[in-house]
């Protein structure tokens, strides 16, 4: 924990006073174990890092989180801390701007991103609190609630447990969902084939390869997908490869969205796979970005170009940004961040009838921290 010691003689601040500087800054990661093992198209995993960051300022305090090695809570104390401590607590965009500049030779993408990202999600909910507001309202909503889609079939799934998943989120009222592809590509038509059948005719289907394919690889498999009402192709190459996933886009099938994205740290990389014209869908992930304030402005490069955004990941985070940003299409209800959510944070929103809505009653992300619950999982 980093703390700034009020001057002697100073008399305590007031609770929840808006014209306050943060005076607290504290870091801490969380390895939970998933629930079974989980692979893609290019990674196997057993466990997810969450590094959750508090700020305080003027009586209140605000929750930050990023799904991140425990090394950016270690940055998040070492470097950051020490920038956003004397910073007024309004000043959630003169905060980011010299959170970005103390990290000009850590090297800004990667860690140093999530870093920061959590420690902006962590001001602007700071931010609302001291406003006595939810975040939601603090942004300017333009829609009352976040479309969400399913998000999970990994690749270590067997059918049945693929079909229970996929099916299950159907069947309560989430009409669009994603599934994993491309560790076993000889296998992916079958195991889409069997989605279909659990999910129906009508509910949409999406797949993500994480970049297993090669291009040629990918505009075979996408025609084969296509027959079977797979709508959603996302990274069906590397999102590096900004040819390819052009090429993709161009030659793809009708009515199947390219998508790519997630791996953006900073608006430059936006800007980059917009020029190039490589997706139908622009992914951003505010826990990765630069948080809320990333997220606006990669929602911002979208609306620009007139490119739908969808979120990435971290659906108690999006929410509130997801429906304050123009062009936003829906965001990801990750099975893996969807159940840490639940197990540690108090006031997790839920879907109902296949979105989520805001909490406009709690103030800031609506989010109380767990922490008991979250000791045994301490790093």
């Amino acid at each position: 924990m980093t703390t700034r010691e009020a001057s002697p003689g100073a008399s305590p601040p007031p609770t929840f006073r808006a014209d306050a500087v943060v005076d607290r800054v504290e870091a801490s990661a969380y390895r939970i174990p998933t629930d079974a093992p989980e692979a893609d198209g290019t990674a196997a995993w057993g466990d997810t890092t969450l590094v959750v960051v508090e700020v305080s300022a003027g009586g209140g305090t605000g929750l930050g989180y990023t799904y991140a090695s425990s090394a950016a809570a270690s940055l998040v104390r070492e470097r950051l801390a020490d920038v956003v401590l004397g910073v007024d607590a309004m000043a959630t965009s003169a905060a980011w701007a010299g959170m970005v500049a103390a990290v000009r030779n850590v090297g800004r993408p990667g860690i140093a991103s999530t870093a920061i990202s959590a420690v902006d999600v962590a001001l602007w909910d700071l931010k609302a609190r001291l406003l006595g507001v939810s975040l939601v309202s603090l942004l300017g909503p333009i829609r009352d609630a976040a479309p969400v889609y399913g998000s999970g079939g990994f690749t270590t799934y067997s059918l049945d447990r693929l079909r229970e998943q996929l099916g299950g989120w159907v069947a309560a009222g989430i009409p669009r969902v994603k599934m994993k592809i491309g560790t076993h590509p000889a296998d992916d038509l079958g195991r889409v084939r069997a989605a279909r059948d659990a999910i129906g005719p009508d509910a949409e289907l999406f797949v993500d390869a994480n970049g297993a394919y090669s291009r040629k690889q990918a505009l075979a498999q996408a025609e084969r997908f296509a027959a079977l009402g797979v709508t959603w192709f996302e990274e069906p190459v590397s999102s590096d490869d900004l040819e390819g996933l052009r090429l993709i886009r161009d030659r793809g099938p009708a009515g199947m969205d390219i998508a790519a994205g997630e791996y953006g740290y900073t608006p430059s990389y936006f800007r980059r796979m917009i020029d190039a014209g490589a997706v139908d869908v622009i992914q951003a992930d505010a826990t990765r970005c630069g948080g809320i304030t990333g997220f606006l402005r990669a929602a911002a490069l979208a609306e620009a170009v007139g490119i739908p955004l969808s979120a990435h990941c971290a659906p108690s985070l999006h929410v509130a940004a997801g429906c304050a940003a123009p062009n936003f299409r829906h965001l990801e209800y990750f099975h893996d961040h969807d159940r840490i959510e639940h197990m540690l944070f108090e006031g997790t929103p839920s879907p109902r009838g296949g979105v989520l809505r805001p909490d406009a009653t709690r103030p800031g992300l609506g989010l109380e921290f767990r922490r008991q619950d979250a000791a045994r999982f301490a790093v």
